[in-house]
């Protein structure tokens, strides 16, 4: 006998409590659970606290035992509040019209009472194995429209990265989540791909966010998703990422960008997995692994007002600091070989290797863009090498002499001098980009807000404004 699962529970609707107990019995002979209700509104009820593989439901209550107009207004609202959800519908009167307006509503089946045993468990099977693909095919939609990288490289020769590595193992096959510390572009997403690898959950979904990309009005719906109609533009339902990641890894890269106003609804799925869809009274559950990233501090985010403490404890139960590439040097040369080799197989220029002066250029840079810049470096060597040996003068590093800024721009200058000589020259080189600018100094957008109102530097975007 089939083990009947949370998903394949049957939902039926009657008001004679014989006919529920006749069905039930009849679903468990078969190894199917179902949950009786005896009208619209325990019905409804029961779909807002949990999910159903299928509902069966009359279309005549006590009020009105002929028109079946009670049990096509439930069908209704079922379809609104549930749509994923299969409805078969019961009818005693054997009325074609009305079960063909039934079907148009959106019932998958129906059944005359009184019924066929056989024909019913038929139906029942059938609508729960749609519901199920219908679930299945809407989840590998929604997981293809995502931007989910999944090919960067893991190299970890240096003692640095090896000790991160072992505690990446021992972490990973617990629940726990985990935040993953370190600058931009030290490689926390890799890590995170990791996490999930070694994990028992490493069949199912890794999910990515990055929170610093999703705007503040858009947040819930982007999340936990939204049914049709949540609002103006919200033409169709929308399946949100933890509902995405269900049975899987949820990995929310800047994590210290969620709004403040955003942090309790995030605070509450992470304490029980509960959320409701934007526009739906209905709560659902979800289970997931949380790895979240940030190269911010939040406990100075936190005494500063704009990171809750309890949604910090929730996120660091184990926490992994990525050292800078500057500190890994052993993983430099291996680091850039593997990028040059992806990079010159994409373009079809198979023979690319490093000249001895490009590793020992790459050896003196500083890395201010860690693991991501190298990334890039090797990526633009690939297409600017005009020979398949890439000596130095093919690496196009940031500006001064070999690659260096000069030590004259900042010497004798203040800390306060300096950070606002090194913003201003960011902001110059990525052409008033706020983001690239922030990336390249290894801090937070936000963070680089308050450095431009600390030093009275114009923000650029404030010229798109005018």
């Amino acid at each position: 006998m089939a083990r009947s699962t949370a998903s394949s529970t049957v939902l039926l609707v009657d008001d004679q409590a014989d006919v529920r107990e006749a069905l039930r019995l009849l679903l468990k002979s078969e190894g199917i659970t179902s949950t009786g209700v005896d009208g619209p509104a325990a019905a409804l009820e029961a779909v807002r606290q949990r999910d159903f593989g299928c509902a069966l439901i009359d279309l005549n209550y006590t009020r009105d035992t002929t028109s079946g107009e009670e049990g096509l207004a439930l069908l209704d609202q079922l379809r609104q509040h549930a749509p994923e959800l299969p409805v078969v519908v019961m009818t005693a009167w054997g009325n074609v019209p009305l079960a063909v307006d039934a079907l148009r509503r959106g019932a998958g089946d129906f059944i005359e009472k009184p019924w066929d045993n056989a024909r019913l468990l038929s139906i029942v099977r059938t609508q729960i194995a749609l519901g199920e693909s219908a679930r299945r095919q809407r989840r590998l939609e929604a997981e293809n429209a995502l931007l989910r990288g999944g090919n960067d490289a893991l190299i970890a020769e240096s003692p640095a990265m090896r000790r991160v590595m072992e505690l990446v193992a021992r972490v990973a096959p617990s629940d726990a989540n985990v935040l993953v510390l370190g600058e931009n572009g030290t490689g926390k997403g890799v890590i995170a791909q990791q996490l999930h690898a070694q994990s028992r959950r490493a069949a199912r979904a890794l999910v990515k966010v990055n929170m610093g990309g999703i705007a503040e009005n858009v947040f819930e719906s982007e999340m936990f998703g939204h049914v049709r109609g949540a609002y103006t533009d919200a033409k169709s339902e929308r399946i949100g990422r933890f509902e995405l990641a269900d049975g899987g890894t949820l990995f929310l890269d800047e994590v210290g960008n969620v709004p403040p106003s955003q942090q309790p609804k995030l605070l509450r799925v992470l304490e029980d997995g509960e959320f409701e869809r934007l526009g739906s009274s209905r709560t659902q559950h979800t289970d997931v692994r949380l790895v979240s990233a940030t190269n911010a501090d939040l406990a100075i985010e936190v005494e500063a007002g704009r990171f809750r403490k309890d949604l910090l404890y929730r996120l660091n139960t184990l926490e992994i600091r990525l050292p800078p590439l500057r500190e890994r040097s052993a993983d430099i040369l291996p680091l850039a070989r593997s990028f040059l080799a992806r990079s010159a197989a994409r373009y079809g220029r198979s023979d690319l290797r490093l000249a001895p002066s490009a590793e020992r250029a790459l050896l003196a840079w500083r890395w201010p863009g860690n693991v991501r810049e190298l990334g890039h470096l090797m990526e633009r060597a690939a297409l600017l090498a005009e020979h398949d040996l890439v000596s130095d003068s093919a690496l196009a590093f940031g500006p001064g002499p070999a690659g260096m800024e000069s030590a004259q721009d900042i010497d004798g200058m203040t800390i306060d001098q300096a950070e606002a000589h090194l913003v201003r020259r960011a902001l110059e080189r990525h052409h008033g980009n706020l983001q690239h600018a922030a990336d390249a100094l290894g801090i937070t957008r936000q963070t680089l807000y308050r450095r431009l109102e600390k030093h009275s530097l114009r923000d650029p975007s404030a010229d798109d404004a005018d």
